[in-house]
């Protein structure tokens, strides 16, 4: 074990094949936390590596030591795994919740690893959820810089313009913020309700629903469909289902699976 302050100028790949790997870095391999979560976890005196307290991002971990998070005990980490879940309405994406709502986690199958989501869907908010046992992995999958499209099936109150939503291509400004690009095309109306397929790279809170009630329309049902190459399908409402190791490493070919 090690805590001394990493020089800047070695490089981190040689450096974690020396020395073990950052204990940020394994945390999130884990599937305890992403990268900066478990950052937050180390600054507050929750993590211990071979029973002793480690606040610094830039200590080792190496085959053997023991860590533990908050008194549990850390499985090491294993083959990098990602499985597709179709998330009800009415559960909320985080481990914990202040207001003491259902969470998504606790609707997982017990036969599960400790998972981490990739990205969000808000409480009222449906469809596919990937989830991950690779806090690294699922930052990266996060990242607008990975050129994944999202897309979603929306339900809406209102008369929806074909031209205003042909114009949200170039990008919009809601409230002061600005988002990027995005494809709005009218599927079908009737009466008052019309659907509506959205696909956007960014993915941003609420961001569906800003730009939509920007528009003038309110969304009363939001459907994610697909989150770059990986689709909701067929899969039942509630269900979990593991995206196959080829397929994985296939789709992300430089993670480790």
């Amino acid at each position: 074990m090690s805590d001394a302050p990493i020089d800047p100028r070695e490089d981190d790949a040689a450096v974690e094949t020396e020395r073990g790997e950052r204990i940020a870095k394994w945390l999130a391999h884990a599937g305890v936390a992403s990268r900066r979560d478990a950052e937050k976890l180390l600054a507050e005196g929750k993590v211990r590596l071979n029973n002793t307290v480690v606040t610094h991002p830039a200590t080792f971990v190496t085959e053997g030591d023991l860590v533990t998070v908050a008194g549990k005990l850390v499985d090491p980490p294993g083959r990098t795994r990602l499985w597709r879940y179709h998330k009800p309405e009415g559960l909320v994406t985080t481990h914990r919740d202040e207001k003491g709502r259902p969470t998504v986690f606790e609707k997982l199958p017990k036969t599960l690893p400790r998972v981490v989501s990739v990205g969000r869907l808000d409480l009222n908010s449906e469809g596919l959820l990937l989830l991950t046992n690779d806090g690294a992995l699922a930052r990266r999958l996060e990242l607008p810089s990975n050129g994944w499209i999202r897309r979603y099936r929306v339900r809406v109150f209102g008369a929806p313009d074909p031209a205003k939503l042909a114009e949200l291509a170039r990008g919009v400004t809601v409230d002061g913020e600005r988002y990027g690009a995005i494809e709005a095309g009218l599927d079908s109306r009737k009466g008052d309700n019309s659907w509506i397929t959205v696909a956007l790279r960014e993915g941003r809170n609420r961001e569906v629903r800003k730009v939509m009630a920007h528009l003038g329309l309110q969304v009363s049902r939001l459907i994610r469909v697909s989150y770059g190459p990986f689709q909701l399908g067929l899969l039942p409402r509630g269900e979990v289902e593991e995206v196959p190791a080829k397929v994985l490493r296939e789709q992300v070919p430089s993670e480790k699976t």
